[in-house]
């Protein structure tokens, strides 16, 4: 039998369908979040894997730190009603399905938060490395975008972070899911986003500081 959550979402629609508030991320004060692109969705993450590395390109671009989170589990018994929920289909500390993907361009510098549920903030350092940068807003990438993307960005709007999400580099299951998550987000907890939008150069856009001659094509 197929795993559901193997399964690569369908076209990514725009952030124009839901946007209600239009805002930039500033990149001062911004963090880049990749949420859990790990061996075991490389499925679902295949077609989005492009708006993942163009976004973190754009991001080390403006000088926007890249925190990359990985979801695995000591054991079963570290999360009961996640390996209840999931009926034991849970991703395993020190499994090839637990390691991020080979090609994220990850660097030495960038933070990895490894999590056992939904939010990137509970039971992890992640707030206080967000912290430490004096970060106010978080932008939200990754997989799945209906699960741990959407809590990790519930999570930081309600702690008091700005929050982005993008449109273009979150996948899940299917398209009526993602674009589930995209109208409750839009209408109560972020701002959208996606490559385009965040490759915008001009007077006070996203790459602030970036001379209009050093565009970045996307």
């Amino acid at each position: 039998m197929d795993n559901p959550k193997s399964k690569p979402s369908a076209a990514i629609p725009s952030y124009k369908k839901y946007e209600i508030r239009h805002r930039l991320p500033n990149p001062k004060v911004a963090a880049l979040l990749v949420i859990d692109m790990q061996n075991y969705f490389s499925a679902m993450a295949k077609p989005i894997f492009p708006h993942i590395l163009t976004t973190i390109r754009l991001c080390r671009a403006a000088s926007i730190p890249v925190i990359f989170t990985r979801h695995a589990h000591a054991s079963a018994s570290d999360n009961p009603i996640l390996n209840e929920w999931w009926n034991g289909d849970i991703i395993l500390e020190g499994t090839p399905a637990a390691g991020l993907i080979s090609d994220l361009d990850r660097e030495d510098a960038d933070e990895v938060i490894r999590k056992n549920t939904y939010s990137a903030f509970r039971n992890t350092r992640l707030e206080d490395c967000l912290k430490e940068k004096g970060v106010e807003e978080v932008i939200v990438t990754g997989v799945m975008t209906n699960i741990c993307c959407e809590t990790t960005a519930r999570d930081a709007f309600v702690r008091g972070y700005r929050v982005f999400f993008s449109t273009d580099a979150t996948a899940t299951v299917d398209l009526e899911l993602h674009e589930a998550t995209l109208k409750n987000l839009a209408y109560g907890f972020a701002y959208l986003v996606d490559c385009k939008r965040l490759g915008e150069i001009s007077a006070g856009s996203f790459v602030m500081g970036l001379k209009t001659t050093d565009r970045i094509r996307i």
